[in-house]
């Protein structure tokens, strides 16, 4: 197997990339469930709605106080909210999905760019002397350009055997220095893939839990010591939604930088014939250990969207990843 064999930005990392589309029928799926538990908050609505009135009602009139019926009307609000809860759902996030949408267009407009950029630098790879001396067309290399282009050329009985073993351990060298970075950097986007599948699946499993608890939440704020949950449920669930679209920037951005990285590598294969591994994939290798770090950070990022408190398992994930990404910079300040 030589280096080009093996798979650089597409295989496993564009697998676990692609998952990304199931999550999304997992959770139209489970909208299906969403609605089950409204009977039980209907029926906690009516109770809290008979105890909201009432107490109103009846400390204006012990008061010698005017009834205000406006105030009145939240339990019927809330209780329609309730009755139609797979409507309501559906209005928010109507509402919110373009920002995923938009959000994706940036990542898909990355990443063409990305494979576009790839397809140039294997075109220009396969260009080059070394390629077509220690690959070529068939994968085994071209003994007779290598002869030509190194000056070791058949002139006695037994060179021809000698040149064959430098060719073959030229070839091998070629092959291992050029595969390092493929290796290395495959590793890691893999890694990249799926600390973003992870972020949508637990966003994916707040986004279910609190579509099928909404209609408790709804009802429960019927009652004083309980009147925030409604606000509480709402931020909570706008929250945890802006998560996708801020991970889709973000890998955006992440994809930006690969772009000029893969430029860079580019430039090296016209100079030298070679993408070999060097001080600029260094850097690129570490740019791609702060996004799998930063990845984490995506919780934190939402929470200056849309404030849904700060605590719980999206604020412990933010939390290790802003600990995460301090760390590989320090690292990385202190390599250099």
């Amino acid at each position: 197997m030589n280096f080009l064999d093996i798979p650089s930005g597409s295989g496993l990392a564009d697998g676990i990339g692609g998952l990304q589309g199931v999550l999304q029928q997992v959770y139209d799926t489970m909208m299906v469930h969403s609605g089950e538990l409204s009977n039980v908050g209907q029926g906690i609505a009516a109770f809290a709605s008979i105890w909201f009135i009432g107490v109103r009602v009846w400390k204006q009139i012990a008061q010698v106080e005017p009834v205000d019926v406006y105030s009145l009307l939240r339990p019927f609000v809330i209780g329609y909210m309730i009755m139609l809860w797979p409507v309501f759902l559906a209005v928010i996030n109507g509402v919110m999905e373009p920002t995923v949408i938009g959000s994706n267009a940036m990542v898909k407009d990355s990443n063409q760019a990305v494979a576009t950029l790839l397809e140039q630098k294997e075109e220009i790879l396969r260009q080059s002397n070394d390629w077509q001396m220690y690959v070529g067309p068939a994968g085994s290399g071209d003994l007779d350009k290598w002869e030509a282009l190194s000056g070791e050329a058949d002139s006695g009985v037994f060179s021809g055997l000698s040149n064959r073993v430098k060719f073959e351990m030229a070839k091998v060298s070629y092959n291992m220095r050029n595969s390092v970075k493929v290796w290395m950097s495959e590793a890691l986007q893999v890694l990249f893939e799926s600390a973003a599948l992870c972020i949508n699946v637990v966003r994916t499993f707040f986004l279910v839990v609190l579509s099928i608890f909404g209609p408790l939440a709804f009802a429960f704020s019927l009652f004083d010591v309980l009147r925030h949950s409604l606000e509480n449920w709402l931020a909570k669930y706008l929250n945890v939604f802006l998560w996708l679209p801020v991970a889709n920037i973000f890998g955006s951005i992440i994809g930006q930088i690969q772009q000029e990285m893969i430029k860079l590598d580019i430039a090296q294969v016209k100079a030298s014939g070679q993408t070999v591994f060097g001080p600029t994939d260094t850097a690129y290798l570490i740019f791609l250990v702060m996004a799998i770090a930063g990845y984490f950070t995506v919780p934190g990022i939402a929470n200056y969207i849309v404030r849904a408190g700060s605590s719980g398992l999206g604020y412990m994930w933010s939390s290790m990843g802003q600990r995460m990404v301090i760390q590989s910079v320090k690292k990385s300040v202190d390599h250099v």
